[in-house]
This record gives C-alpha cells, sequence and structure tokens, in this order.
C-alpha cells in the first residue's frame, strides 16, 4: 500500500485513526495500531509479515535476557542471538543470490563452474529498515542505554508502525520508549502533521515524479552528450532527494496524527559544504545507526588516523551493501568511504579549500552527483558509459535528444534545482498556522490528488531497500 494511493488516502489511513482517536485505552489503542500496520505491511504479501513477528519475537525476549542475566557471557550470547537472527534473515531474503551469483562468477573467471541451487526468494518490502530498527533495540539494552519495554504490544507497535515502516526513518527504541506510555495529541499537532504530510505528496508527486521523467527517458542510454549526461546525472539526484526525503516528510505527518516525535530523516543534503556534512544532513537515522553501532563499534578515530580512515571505508562499504544486493551499491558506497577518509586527512593536516561556502557546496555536489551514476547504474558497464558522457566522449550537446522532453520539464527542473539550494526545508519553516496557509496547502493537496488520478501511483524509490 502506497502513501500516495487513493486505497492509503480515502480508506486505510481514515479508518486507522478513527480507530485509533475513538479508543481510550492507552493498551487497546497500541493494540490497534499494531494490527492496523500489521495489514499494512500484509497489502503486499500476506506471509512476509510473519517476518517481522518472528523477528518483533526473538529480540523482545532477547531483550529481556539480555537485561535480567547477571552474567556478561548469557548477556553476550543473547545479543549474539538477536543479531544473528535479524542479520540471518536479512541475508537470507536480500543477499542469498547476490552472492551466489557472485561467487559462481568468481569461479567462472578460473575455469571453474559452480551450480549452486538458487531460490526464488521474494524480497520483503522495507526489511533493511524493521531489521536495523528491531536490533538495535537488544544493542541498546546490551549497552545499558535502554530498558526493556514489559508490554509486548508496544514492541510489536514500535517496530511495525506503519509511518516508518517500509523506508523510515529507523528509529531507536530510546526514543519513543516514553511516547508509547503517553502521548498528546493536540490540534497543533495534527495541524503540524498535515503540512508535513501534504507536503511530502506533493513533493513525490508532484516534484519527484515529473522529474523522473527525465531520468527514466535518458538514463543508460549508450551516446549521452555531455549537456544531456549533467542533466541526467542532476535530475537523478534531485529525484531521489524529493522522493525519498517526501517519505520522511509524510511519515514524520503520520506520526504526529498518532501522537508521535519521529526525527528529523533530511536537513537540505545539497547544500553541504562537504561529504562529511553531506552525510549529517543525507539519511540522518541510517548515519547515526551507522555510526553508532559500525563505525565506533570498529574504534571510530580512537586508534590513530589510519585506522580511522580504514573504519570510515568499511563502514561506507557495508552502508552500501545495505541499499542493495548490486556491486554498484557496494561502489557507491566505497566512493563515498574514500571521500570522507580523503576529507578527514586533510581536515588532521588543516587544509580547507578557499574557495568560499558557494565553491565548497558546488564542489561537494558534484562529488554526490558522480556518486549518485553508480547508485542509479544497474551495473558498473552501464556506469562506464554514463561517466564517459559527462566528460563529453560522446558528443558536446544534442538537441534532438534534449528535444524529445517537452520544454515545460526543463523549466520545471530548473525551479526545482533552484528551490533546492536556495529555500528552506520542511523542517526549518517556521509554521503559523492561518486561513491563508490553510488554503494553500488545501489547493496543494487538490493539485497532488489529481497528479494522482492522472498518472498511476509509483512506488518510492527506497521501497526496494
Amino acid at each position: 500500500m502506497l502513501f500516495n494511493s487513493y486505497v492509503f488516502i480515502y480508506a486505510f489511513l481514515p479508518v486507522t485513526l478513527i480507530g485509533y482517536y475513538l479508543i481510550k485505552d492507552n493498551e487497546k489503542k497500541l493494540l490497534w495500531l499494531t494490527v492496523c500496520s500489521y495489514y499494512f505491511y500484509s497489502f503486499w504479501n500476506f506471509n512476509l509479515a510473519f517476518l517481522i513477528l518472528f523477528s518483533t519475537l526473538v529480540d523482545f525476549i532477547a531483550g529481556k535476557k539480555i537485561h535480567n542475566s547477571n552474567s556478561q557471557e548469557k548477556r553476550k550470547l543473547w545479543l549474539i542471538l538477536s543479531i544473528l537472527t535479524n542479520l540471518g534473515l536479512l541475508g537470507f531474503f536480500k543477499y542469498f543470490n547476490f552472492f551466489l551469483d557472485s561467487f559462481e562468477k568468481a569461479f567462472y573467471l578460473f575455469g571453474l563452474k559452480l551450480d549452486a541451487p538458487h531460490f526464488n526468494i521474494i524480497l520483503p518490502i522495507g526489511i533493511s529498515f524493521y531489521t536495523f530498527q528491531s536490533m538495535s533495540y537488544t544493542i541498546d539494552i546490551y549497552q545499558r542505554k535502554t530498558q526493556p519495554v514489559k508490554n509486548f504490544i508496544h514492541f510489536a507497535c514500535y517496530v511495525s508502525m506503519f509511518p516508518q515502516l517500509i523506508a523510515g526513518p529507523i528509529v531507536r527504541f530510546k526514543t519513543i520508549a516514553q511516547q508509547l506510555q503517553t502521548r498528546d495529541i493536540t490540534s497543533d499537532r495534527i495541524k503540524r502533521g498535515a503540512c508535513f504530510f501534504i507536503l511530502g505528496l506533493a513533493k513525490k508527486v508532484v516534484i519527484a515524479d515529473s522529474i523522473a521523467v527525465i531520468v527514466d527517458k535518458f538514463w543508460g542510454l549508450p551516446a549521452n552528450s555531455l549537456t544531456t549526461s549533467w542533466i541526467t546525472v542532476t535530475a537523478y539526484a534531485l529525484q531521489i532527494y524529493y522522493d525519498f526525503s517526501a517519505y520522511s516528510d509524510m511519515a514524520y505527518g503520520l506520526g504526529q496524527f498518532l501522537g508521535f516525535d519521529f526525527p528529523q530523516n533530511f536537513n537540505s543534503p545539497y547544500k553541504a559544504e562537504s561529504i562529511t556534512d553531506f552525510w549529517k544532513r543525507w539519511h540522518m537515522s541510517l548515519s547515526a545507526w551507522l555510526r553508532d553501532f559500525l563505525y565506533i563499534p570498529l574504534g571510530g578515530n580512537r586508534k590513530g588516523p589510519l585506522r580511522t580512515y580504514i573504519n570510515l571505508f568499511i563502514t561506507m562499504f557495508l552502508g552500501g551493501l545495505w541499499h542493495g544486493a548490486n556491486w554498484t551499491f557496494v561502489g557507491w558506497g566505497c566512493w563515498h568511504g574514500i571521500l570522507l577518509a580523503l576529507e578527514r586527512k586533510a581536515k588532521n593536516r588543516n587544509r580547507i579549500l578557499p574557495i568560499g561556502i558557494a565553491g565548497r557546496r558546488a564542489v561537494t555536489f558534484i562529488l554526490v552527483l558522480l556518486g549518485w551514476v553508480l547508485f542509479r547504474s544497474d551495473n558498473f558497464s552501464q556506469a562506464l558509459t554514463i561517466y564517459k558522457s559527462l566528460f563529453g566522449l560522446h558528443g558536446l550537446a544534442n538537441f534532438d535528444q534534449l528535444l524529445t522532453i517537452p520544454l515545460f520539464l526543463y523549466v520545471f527542473f530548473g525551479l526545482t534545482l533552484w528551490i533546492t539550494f536556495t529555500q528552506k526545508n520542511t523542517w526549518e519553516i517556521q509554521w503559523k498556522f492561518s486561513p491563508r496557509i490553510a488554503l494553500g496547502l488545501g489547493i496543494l493537496f487538490l493539485v497532488s490528488i489529481f497528479v494522482i488520478l492522472v498518472n498511476f501511483s509509483s512506488p518510492f524509490l527506497y521501497y526496494q531497500f
């Protein structure tokens, strides 16, 4: 079920909210929200909902055992069980065939043949997100950063809560533990939620899906010109940002309707002045997860410069692999790992480019664009073709090719680029509710609904992760 679909907006959401508001008892309210969330997830495939339930049961029991045990060895064993269960499920459903194919290709290079069984595995939507979220609970308990939840329904609701179940943000249990006990649902909170939900919906169906027309038209063509390639890659950067941040905004808005405060996931990442700054602004919940549960346990920056660079690279390598079962994602992670290590080295030597804020933003944006080529490409061969086009090896301009896209889309593309670099993001806007703002949001909502009517609803890009 898509946030940007009629069945969600006009059926699922109203029924869920009405039931949620009518129920007064907190335990029954959370039970209702959990049942609705499981129905939401089961809309794609009923059987896959049992994966969430199994992971939830394991981590709920493991969390209690870790907290109650006086033996450090037993605490560690229960933590390992939790981690192996979560990573085992993630590894099997997302990476089993990928690694099998990779081994077969490696054997083939040495003249050997590996006939291994392949399974027709359905990738559960959002498994990377809810796996990391559930697993963080037991790790935080092990590190004594949070207390285990006593009520299973509370934990099941936390893991499966539909607003952020599919594509985040990744919410740590300690962030909303108190909110599971008691929440305030005020008119101001509902108004704020409506603002975020409507703006997120517009960012998805009006901006991201419109920009996608350019990307889908030109991406991966064998001989794009320099001009076409830079427009296409920049368009993809805008598409993925407005698509993913749209989901995060809508998730936050839905959370407000339910009385929950979810963390911010984007903070104008293309205004970043370095790659380090970019990762403080892009997919902030994942960045925090990787920092706390991977980079710091590896040693962080506590074991000297060389080890710091290695830790940064390993973290981004695995962060790239987390995004998908394709070596291009790994390449994308490695690209950012190398850039982060180089920046750290330059910072240690007090070397900062003397090109001003605008210059640093431009350089950072170009480096991010080069990384998006790997992220979006189906394989390295396609990425190499695009890189050649970006450097003009297939010609400087092909106006006949460019004119296959309506002119207004280029105007819209330029306007979106201007908004991205100059205007406030959703979180920076000071919402002062008035009839004028209500009218504007109402018109924006109607426009979005009309766009959905004209164009079929497209899934959010991060649903595949």
